[in-house]
């Protein structure tokens, strides 16, 4: 009988009888039952001890090259004659770079051989403790059993499971040649990430080799939940690829009822490196229509990332032989990791094009309600600077703004700002004690430097002519200086200074035609004045005065019963001088005064007008006081039951209610403003907010006739009548009222903490690989493990101007909810309280597929009227390959495409 030594978790010694060892080399998962020899008396030559990790290192023989390093959590019994360790329980065995966990480990260190296997659960009868290999930066690999010689690096594996950059090797049988190739027979190639007989499709290789960047297959046929499908091939190629690498993109087909028949998105993929991709990509009609759209991702860890989308189109939905509509749009998106460059940060943000992309171009955005119907493009490039040390900070722009509806843009090319913060000149670093009251006198600088082109036609963008005719340039400079002291322990008193003024290098002149023929010989209306851009530096500077005195008022109730400890009411009321003069005197220059020339039927008119395109500074003296009364409510509550600490809780009731008005003494009427009041808070644990905002006009109004155009006309002229006088409540001119909040499952719970260090430039390859496809499409991502989600807000409001009153109402709804784990219904709609009609909706149905995704989207009414069905696969390696059936609203017959 063999030596054998033995070892158990629990400490205590066993003796075992060596049974012959029955598995072989074709060891499969049939046989899963563990052989294990019975309790008995030890015979002669039977040792028992307890045994340590079995490690085994290069002996005299030269039989291993390194140290064989074994560990099981329940047995470990050893084979002294044959060599060979048995190890039961969560069995580790690791070799130079490979490593091996499984149930049960067979470790013949005299032939190099190491079987695995899992075991059957006596309780749940299910087959666990799989084995899973790894050898260097191979994935690892869990399959039924295996046989593996690590000297020679030969094996078999029976039933793997690996995955692959992406795909899934699962099934069948592989057979290791060496460390960089693999025999395959009958193994499922998938991206669906269950094992076989679960794997809900992929390619059944017959017979195949695995290098270490691709598998070369022989005959291999399609299979589907298990189903064989008469698609097969004799031979193929599949990448394995560990880096990105370029391949064909296959296109969509269907029909546009506009447009004809169509092939969408065909095009081709670059990998150029690690850090840089290209997706090119093209639609193309059969009535003449294309689209082409070029895409680029950057990324470098730790420094930036970004992506830059160009587009074109040209469609023709009118009728044929029309001039096609021709339509571009550029995005491009930038970030930089704040600790790339310490105290310097680039960022980008651009979408930009013609008005009529979105609209023309619904496909290709994937049938995106809100960028259909979006009203402006907003575009921003911005690159900042702090010198660590000093007060001064310095930011470098472009900015672009674009209105959709009116199809005028505004360019601002470049912007620089140039601040320093608020510092004390009069104060000193080493100084003991209190700040003497001229040490608190704090004083700033910043500058605004802006190049503007104001609301261009988009025909007219580019001309030459146009640009230098509108480009309005000026710099801004303020320099204000305050002093902020308390007075008589309660009071906090400030005053200000501010001085502002601007230099310009374009200045306007305006003027009447006389007889309204001007000078080319082009008629224009003569009451209407015409303006005249004029070249020259001009500088206009301004200045005002401001002192004030503030403090707070508490009351505080108390309560003895309840959850309430107290409720407090804080007050803070404000009164302050304000002084600036009237810039539009005609000392100043600022302003000028033209005067038509009398003709009949048109009276004499005269106009007073800035020369400056800003109508900088404001005309009008001011000189009076401002008063305002701000309040808020807190409340204490007692600790929750489940809360150790103890403290008390507050809450905010209101978080702000302010009264605000102005009276201007040195104006000769009409001395009091319209009395300005807003209220704001939030409720449900800061979820919902609310916000109140209104206006009353203290004076009576005058309600005049007046006859324009052969009508009648109604307007108001406000009269120096106070309301109260006639025994009146001043008017209410303005009134809105809004409420907003995002809910869902998780928001009344407590939230997980963040854990450190993991941010956007901490994600592994593949989670940045899945981010990118996330960021290209947001629409198609849909997350199950939030059961619901409600996004809302509600608008309401009313003007008054004494002739007329309008009123809006109007609530936004938005969200999700599952019905069930795998199903999910998104909504997105508008309903106008006051017309009683619903605006855009969308409605969306998604279906979890395991690995493809159904997905549903529909709008059921309006211009917009559409639906796209589609069934694609979740892997983003196979993200064109999917059926899609859609209805676009270009199809409807209504639909006008100019």
């Amino acid at each position: 009988m063999a030596n054998v030594m033995a070892s158990s978790r629990y400490g205590s010694t066993y003796k075992y009888v060596l049974q012959t060892d029955t598995i072989k080399k074709s060891d499969t998962t049939k046989n899963t039952k563990v052989t294990k020899g019975k309790k008995s008396k030890a015979n002669a030559g039977t040792k028992s001890v307890v045994a340590k990790n079995d490690t085994s290192k290069k002996n005299a023989n030269g039989g291993l090259q390194s140290q064989v390093t074994s560990h099981a959590e329940d047995s470990v019994i050893t084979d002294k004659v044959h060599d060979i360790t048995y190890l039961y329980g969560r069995a580790r065995v690791t070799y130079e770079d490979f490593e091996l966990d499984a149930d049960y480990i067979r470790l013949d260190q005299k032939n190099h051989l190491i079987f695995a296997k899992g075991s059957i659960d006596p309780v749940t009868k299910r087959y666990i403790g799989r084995p899973i290999s790894k050898q260097k930066n191979d994935k690892p690999v869990e399959s039924d059993s295996l046989l593996f010689d690590y000297k020679t690096k030969k094996g078999r594996v029976f039933n793997p499971a690996s995955e692959q950059g992406g795909n899934y090797l699962s099934g069948g049988e592989i057979k290791k040649l060496n460390e960089t190739e693999a025999a395959y027979r009958n193994v499922t190639f998938s991206t669906c990430d269950l094992p076989q007989p679960d794997t809900h499709f992929g390619i059944v290789i017959t017979k195949g080799i695995g290098e270490k960047n691709r598998i070369i297959s022989g005959p291999a046929y399609l299979e589907i939940e298990g189903i064989p499908l008469p698609l097969a091939i004799p031979f193929g190629f599949f990448p394995k690829p560990d880096t990105r690498s370029s391949g064909v993109i296959i296109p969509t087909f269907g029909e546009d009822q506009k447009l004809g028949f169509y092939l969408r998105n065909f095009g081709y993929y670059i990998g150029i490196s690690d850090y840089l991709d290209l997706t090119n990509t093209g639609t193309v009609y059969s009535k003449g229509s294309y689209e082409l759209n070029t895409t680029a991702h950057y990324l470098q860890r730790y420094k930036y990332g970004g992506t830059v989308s160009l587009s074109y189109g040209s469609h023709n939905y009118g009728l044929e032989g029309d001039p096609p509509q021709k339509d571009f749009n550029i995005t491009w998106s930038h970030s930089q990791d704040p600790s790339a460059h310490p105290g310097s940060t680039f960022s980008a943000s651009v979408n930009a094009g013609t008005s009529t992309y979105y609209k023309n171009n619904f496909a290709q955005n994937n049938g995106n309600i809100n960028s259909l119907t979006q009203n402006n493009l907003r575009s921003s490039i911005n690159y900042s600077k702090t010198w660590e040390g000093t007060p001064f900070n310095l930011s470098l722009g472009l900015s672009h703004s674009q209105d959709l509806t009116n199809k005028t843009v505004t360019l601002q090319l470049p912007t620089l700002s140039f601040t320093m913060a608020s510092i004390s000149p009069f104060d000193s670093k080493d100084r003991v004690g209190d700040a003497k009251w001229y040490q608190k006198i704090s004083v700033s600088y910043s500058l605004q430097a802006t190049n503007e082109v104001d609301n261009i036609p988009e025909s007219q963008l580019f001309k030459s002519s146009v640009l230098s005719k509108r480009l309005q340039t000026r710099a801004v400079h303020q320099i204000p200086v305050g002093l902020s002291l308390n007075v008589l322990k309660y009071f906090q008193f400030s005053s200000s200074v501010n001085y502002t003024e601007h230099w310009y290098l374009q200045t306007i002149r305006e003027r009447f035609v006389r007889g309204g023929v001007n000078t080319d010989g082009t008629v224009t209306d003569p009451t209407i004045p015409v303006r005249d851009t004029i070249a020259g530096f001009k500088r206009a500077g301004s200045y005002n005065l401001s002192t004030g005195i503030s403090t707070k008022l508490y009351s505080t109730i108390n309560f003895k019963k309840g959850n309430i400890i107290a409720i407090r009411h804080v007050m803070t009321p404000n009164i302050s001088f304000n002084y600036n003069p009237d810039f539009s005197d005609p000392s100043y220059g600022y302003y000028q005064t033209i005067v038509s020339n009398a003709a009949v039927p048109f009276p004499v008119k005269s106009t007073v007008y800035s020369i400056f395109p800003d109508n900088f500074p404001s005309p009008g003296k001011q000189a009076g006081i401002s008063l305002s009364l701000d309040n808020t409510i807190q409340m204490k509550l007692k600790p929750k039951t489940t809360d150790t600490s103890g403290k008390a809780r507050k809450v905010n009731l209101l978080d702000g209610f302010s009264i605000s008005t102005f009276y201007n003494f040195a104006a000769d009427s009409i001395k009091l403003s319209p009395i300005s009041f807003s209220a704001h808070t939030a409720i449900l644990n800061q979820k919902v907010n609310l916000s109140l905002y209104g206006s009353l006009n203290p004076y009576e109004t005058l309600v005049l006739d007046t006859i324009s155009n052969g009508s009648i006309q109604r307007y108001t002229r406000p009269i120096n009548r106070y309301t109260f006088q006639d025994g009146r409540f001043p008017t209410l001119t303005t009134i809105s009222f809004s409420m907003s909040g995002s809910l869902n499952s998780t928001s009344f719970k407590p939230h997980a903490p963040v854990l450190p260090n993991s941010t956007l430039q901490t994600i592994n390859p593949q989670q940045a690989q899945k981010l990118a496809f996330i960021n290209s499409d947001p629409s198609a991502y849909v997350d199950f493990n939030v059961p619901w989600n409600l996004s809302f807000n509600y608008n309401f409001s009313y003007n008054n101007n004494i002739i007329n009153t309008n009123t809006t109402n109007t609530i936004m709804l938005s969200g999700d909810v599952n019905l069930t784990s795998k199903w999910k219904v998104q909504y997105n709609t508008n309903y106008d309280i006051r017309a009683h009609k619903l605006a855009i909706s969308s409605f969306g149905i998604y279906r979890d597929l395991h690995c493809w995704d159904f997905n549903v989207q529909w709008v059921p009414f309006g211009l917009y009227k559409s639906y796209n069905v589609t069934l694609k696969v979740k892997a983003a390696i196979l993200q064109d390959l999917k059926l899609s059936k859609r209805s676009d609203y270009t199809s409807n017959s209504y639909f006008n495409g100019n």
